[in-house]
């Protein structure tokens, strides 16, 4: 799973001119769904969206609280074109997952979200809709978030040296 995440200072979704969804304050999320994605990818990305520290804090100190930690609000737009393989020029997208399981995999995400955090700052685009995505990028702050593959070693180098200084005990 990847995500593009932007702190915004408001983002909307148009679909077929007419506004569906809409923010103030927060974070867009363009999300890509890949073949291989599980619950715990899932679950992985949910914690690391609405972690992730991009807001100043009350003294001004700069990527220290969270869209939790601020209550702002949460845009999601589904966008497969972020699991492309180029192929010389030309876009591949034979690693995102299929629009038939996506789409409940993208709901289940967005329950998550919901579930995690409150349900009322959730915002999403339409699945599957041609939309127009308009976000006022502020900084420009965009992070790139990719889950772990599955099976995957971490290749954090704080959480790899916490590894290999673990005591073991003898069974």
């Amino acid at each position: 799973m990847k995500a593009v995440v932007q702190r915004v200072t408001r983002a909307s979704v148009t679909v077929g001119g007419e506004q569906i969804s809409a923010i103030g304050r927060g974070i867009c999320v363009l999300l890509g769904i890949s073949l291989e994605d599980t619950q715990k990818e899932l679950e992985h990305m949910v914690r690391k969206i609405l972690n992730l520290r991009v807001f100043e804090d009350e003294s001004g100190k700069h990527w220290s609280k969270s869209v939790m930690d601020k209550q702002y609000e949460v845009l999601c737009i589904s966008q497969f074109t972020l699991q492309c393989v180029l192929k010389g020029n030309k876009p591949d997208f034979h690693l995102a997952m299929p629009a038939e399981q996506a789409e409940g995999f993208y709901n289940s995400f967005l329950e998550q979200l919901r579930k995690t955090y409150r349900p009322e700052l959730i915002k999403d685009g339409k699945f599957g809709a041609y939309m127009q995505v308009h976000i006022q990028n502020d900084g420009p702050v965009t992070i790139e978030l990719e889950s772990p593959a599955p099976g995957a070693a971490t290749s954090d180098p704080k959480q790899v040296k916490a590894c290999k200084d673990a005591v073991i005990p003898d069974e």
